[in-house]
């Protein structure tokens, strides 16, 4: 397992399969890099794809908890920044899922120079969610604020059975079962979950959320991303039913293009053929100049 250090205290363990332009592709909680399994294999033919996990996901560096900008999107940015470069990519094309596509759409904006294009699925912009908090959003995206209490509550709770939390947490979100995610990949986010230093790690990254990227976002309200953009998202999500995605990032992204996709939030997992040629449609297409 390839690893590289960003920094004096962060390595990151990543994959690279393929040749061509670079791609970046980033994971979502509560997941790793292997969410792109089915994914990577169908783009290799012409991109250098690259998957990585997170700080404080799977087999990255999980720095001190309590250090809440250390978890910040801007942070797990800078982290990617710094593998491309090392991998000798200086602009790539980026795609992120969940916390992934919140860290993509972070790093667009901090690294405006890097992203030749930008692709982020399910969901909608950080600072929106949090405004836009209402009693349906808090049942349905309950993790947010049990995630973010202080440690070691949600910790605890956690660790005394990883898997019943966080399969809950992948049932929840678009009538998925269990079966329908493959066993390799299953594998593998549970090796990741069960270790107490990832569970602490992926609290620290929702405590950072509504403080640290919050504030961060809200600095940035009048800045777009100006290269070309796909916004994708399940039909049958949560984001699907408490908004008009494509819209929420119609002030954001100034070349946008959208499109739902089947399934619920984890259509990565359970679609990804269908995930693999939106992602080719784009980067061929409105991202190929």
């Amino acid at each position: 397992m390839p690893v590289m250090r960003v920094s004096d205290e962060i390595e990151i363990a990543y994959d690279v399969a393929g040749e061509g332009p670079p791609l970046l592709l980033l994971h979502g909680f509560p997941q790793t890099r292997a969410l792109w399994h089915g994914v990577a294999p169908r783009l290799a033919d012409l991109f250098t794809i690259v998957t990585a996990d997170l700080r404080g996901y799977g087999a990255s560096s999980k720095p001190d908890p309590s250090d809440r900008r250390a978890y910040s999107f801007r942070a797990m940015a800078a982290d990617m920044v710094t593998l491309m470069a090392g991998l000798g990519f200086r602009h790539f094309h980026l795609a992120g899922h969940d916390r992934g596509g919140r860290v993509a759409h972070r790093l667009a904006l901090d690294h405006p120079g890097a992203v030749r294009s930008l692709a982020v699925m399910d969901i909608v912009p950080t600072h929106r969610l949090l405004s836009d908090w209402t009693a349906g959003i808090a049942a349905d995206y309950w993790h947010w604020t049990f995630l973010a209490q202080p440690s070691p509550f949600p910790e605890t709770v956690i660790g005394n059975d990883p898997d019943h939390f966080f399969e809950a947490c992948l049932l929840g979100w678009g009538g998925a079962r269990l079966s329908d995610f493959d066993p390799g990949a299953l594998a593998n986010y549970r090796a990741a979950w069960r270790d107490p230093t990832t569970i602490a790690g992926m609290c620290a990254d929702y405590r950072a959320a509504p403080s640290v990227d919050f504030a961060d976002d809200a600095a940035d309200l009048d800045r777009r991303v100006d290269c070309p953009a796909l916004v994708l998202w399940g039909a049958n999500g949560v984001m699907a039913r408490r908004f008009d995605v494509a819209a929420t990032w119609a002030d954001r992204l100034s070349d946008l293009h959208a499109a739902p996709l089947p399934g619920g939030h984890f259509f990565v997992d359970l679609y990804p053929v269908e995930t693999a040629d939106a992602l080719r449609a784009f980067l061929t297409g409105p991202a190929a100049g």
